[in-house]
This record gives structure tokens, sequence and C-alpha cells, in this order.
């Protein structure tokens, strides 16, 4: 029990202004440990303290020498003690040196090393580093004065990084960028990959509605939001279940009494009112299949797979073909999409249907990208008033020129058609050709995570 509340305290811990607050603070700790290390390499490597550079200890001994020999002869000892790396020069006077003005070059050399090697309590030491002298020449030095008032000057060289104050700047710059970069990338990929998952099952929810529920993973938001979806998933799941188990039985209810009123109307010996009995329960039946197919729509529940798209708009115009139809095709050979292919195919028929029957010259162009798939089906018709390019998609809604009882249906074929569309997550709009005619508009977005070929 108390393993199973201290996990509980722990996933409560994760959330996502705690993942911002933690990412922020380490984000600036790693920036700044890694500023501190450069600069503390860079520093010791290229300008190490004195006493780790070996001066004092090759000075020590040389001073002692040279303290001890006579003054004529010191000049010409101390260049003969230099060599290639320490520069060795003996002086009379503190003024030839030409020493820079540096107030604790003297403390520099209060360390016990040197209070050990320079044990003479006449002599005096200054130090003086290489970003001391005006030039910046890049040399250490130092200097001691011996007990009758002359000067000896030791200088070395110090290291040289090769770069400039900016190069070393820009460099402290990008590591503290890396850095900021890195954390930040870690903490953006813990959160947006449930992110992501979530948005992919949402997605594939959309044109599979026997799509299994998303795994709740992430931070507790977004773990709450994926638990309030797979809730809302089964609830809709079981909603269209039984809706399909109520149309059934209301299909087998109503078409049970038109079956009686046609058997009836065989006993009515007037023809003329006998056929129009059976012309109204012809259109009524008709009605009821439409709606019932309408709200049904088996092709909703249709499983979502991969299929060319491209291949199925050249099946349908070879159907149209065989009833002597002919429809202009423009685009890809192949479009390997990922959706309901009977639903899509109902769509564009339903769009076909409606230019054959009202316009003239049906059309149908394909086109696709890495976002989305478009298809534009044509027509040379009279088009639609602009006003009623929208109300066309009401249920049961007729323009008055497609009244006619001749030309079949009763105003559910677009709706059932932007229907299907849109749970593609897509959009499915209508407009009039500028050369004349009517062009229909069906969008269908690209499922992310899903393979899409547009040429195979």
């Amino acid at each position: 029990m108390k393993g199973w509340i201290s996990g509980w305290r722990l996933r409560s811990r994760d959330t996502i202004a705690s993942w911002i607050a933690l990412t922020t603070i380490v984000a600036m700790l790693t920036a700044l440990g890694f500023n501190a290390l450069f600069t503390q390499l860079a520093g010791v490597w290229a300008y190490p303290p004195l006493s780790e550079i070996g001066l004092l200890e090759k000075t020590a001994l040389t001073t002692k020498l040279i303290e001890a020999s006579q003054v004529d002869q010191r000049e010409r000892l101390a260049a003969a003690a230099g060599d290639s790396s320490l520069s060795i020069s003996w002086h009379a006077s503190r003024e030839a040196l030409n020493l820079p003005h540096v107030p604790d070059a003297a403390i520099r050399t209060d360390s016990p090393i040197a209070r050990g090697l320079f044990n003479n309590p006449g002599w005096r030491l200054e130090a003086y580093q290489p970003d001391d002298w005006p030039q910046k020449n890049g040399h250490y030095t130092l200097v001691v004065q011996l007990t009758d008032g002359s000067w000896l000057m030791f200088s070395i060289a110090s290291r040289n990084w090769g770069l400039g104050l900016w190069e070393r700047n820009l460099i402290v710059i990008v590591l503290v960028l890396l850095s900021t970069a890195l954390v930040a990338l870690f903490a953006t990929r813990h959160l947006a990959r449930p992110l992501q998952q979530f948005a992919e099952g949402a997605r594939r929810f959309g044109v599979d509605f026997h799509a299994p529920p998303i795994e709740p993973v992430g931070p507790i938001e977004i773990r709450q939001v994926i638990l309030a979806f797979n809730a809302m998933q089964a609830q809709l799941q079981h909603f269209i279940k039984d809706r399909t188990q109520m149309l059934a039985a209301i299909s087998h209810d109503l078409r049970t009494p038109l079956t009686r009123m046609r058997l009836r109307g065989e006993f009515i010996e007037d023809p003329e009112q006998q056929q129009r009995l059976f012309r109204d329960v012809d259109e009524m039946q008709a009605m009821i299949n439409s709606s019932l197919e309408f709200f049904r729509d088996d092709a909703r529940l249709e499983q979502a797979t991969q299929f060319d798209l491209a291949e199925l708009l050249q099946t349908l115009i070879d159907d149209y073909r065989d009833q002597s139809i002919d429809i202009a095709f423009s685009g890809p050979a192949h479009l390997v999409y990922f959706g309901r292919p009977l639903g899509l195919k109902r769509v564009i028929t339903n769009l076909l249907d409606n230019a054959i029957k009202y316009a003239g010259e049906p059309a149908i162009a394909l086109s696709g990208d890495d976002e989305q798939v478009t298809v534009f089906v044509l027509d040379r018709g009279p088009g639609i008033p602009v006003e009623s390019q929208e109300q066309v998609f009401v249920p049961f809604y007729r323009l008055e020129g497609s009244r006619n009882k001749n030309t079949g249906g009763v105003g559910l074929g677009l709706s059932a058609a932007r229907a299907i569309v849109l749970e593609h997550g897509g959009s499915l709009t209508l407009s009039n050709r500028k050369t004349g005619g009517l062009k229909a508009q069906v969008v269908l977005p690209v499922l992310k995570g899903v393979s899409q070929n547009h040429g195979l």
C-alpha cells in the first residue's frame, strides 16, 4: 500500500508545469556548468597560475648565483643562464625594466612556495601576467630586486589558444546554446511524444470507428485528456452500435405497412386511383430507403485502410463509360491514401450523379501532397446560386430545378457526401466556375504517421 501511495505521488508530480520549470532550471544550470568548465579549462590552459608554470623554481637558483657574483659579471651571467624558453636579463635600475603599473604585482608572489624558494629578506619579488602588458605580448615576467638595488628580470612565454577574445566568447555562446538545446530537446520530446500519439489516435478514430483506445502516457494533464477521449470514444462506439440496431428495427417496421398498402391497392378497381396510390407508396418507399441509408450509412462504419485513390476514381470512370457516359480525368496515375474507400466512392458517385443529372461534361481532377489530397468534380451546367451553395447540404433540401420526380432522389446525396468527408477530417465545398458550371472541391487531410505514396 505504501509503495502504491509513493508511486501515485511520484506520478502526480509529473505535470506539464513541473516539466517546464524543471527544464528551465536544468537548462540554466547546464549552461552555467558548460560556461564555468570552459572558462576554467581555458584559463588554466592558456594562463595557468604562476606557481604552476615552473618559473619560480627556475629563477630561485639563478637569483642566488647571480647575487653571489661580481656586479660587472652579472649581465653576462644572466644572459648565459637563459635559454629558448626562459629569458633572463640584469638591470642596474628599475626604470630600465619598463614594467607596467600593476598595484598587486608584489602580492602575487606572496605564497608559501615563493617564500620558501626566495628566503633572502633583502630580496623583493614582483610578478606580471600576460594581460598586464599594454601590448598584450603574452608572457609571464618575474622581477627580483637584489640586496644591492639592482634587478633581475625573468620572462617566459605563455601558451596561446590561437583565438581572439571574440572567438572565445563565441565558443562560450555556442556551448550555452548547445546545452540549452539538448535539455530543451529532451524535455520537449518527453512532452511531445504523448501529444503526438494522442493526435494520431484521435485522427485514426476519425476515419476508423473500430480504432482501439489510446494508451494514456505522459504528464498527468495529457493522461487525463487521453482518458477523457477514450471514454468519449467508447460512448460513441456504443451509440453507433445502438443506432444501427435501432435503424434495423425501424426499417422492418416501416416497410411492413407499406407492403400491406400495396397489397390492398391491388383490390382498387379504379386504375387511375390505383396508380396514384402505387406512386405514393413507391415515393414513400424511396424516401424511407434513402433516409435509412443516410442515417445508417454502413460506409461510415467501414474500417480505414490504405488504397489507391487514383485507381478507385479510374474504376468509377470505367463504370460510367459502360453506361455511355464519358468523364474526363486529370491527375496522377497512382495516389495511395489512408481512409475508407467505400465511403469516398460514395462521395464521388453522389457528386458525379448530380453533375450528370443536372449539368453536363462531368470531369474529375485529382492532386495531392504530403499535407492533403484534393479531388475536384466539375461540370458545365447552370451552377448553383451563391446563397444556396451551403443550403444544398441540408438534409431533404432540393433546389427548385431538381424537384422533378423523374430525376429521383430526396435531397440527401450532398448531405451524406459532406458527412463522410467530415468524418475523414476534410471538407466539401461548392462554387461556380468562372467559365460556367459547378466545381465541387473535396479536401482530405493526410494522416500523419501513415505512408502516403504519390507515385507507385
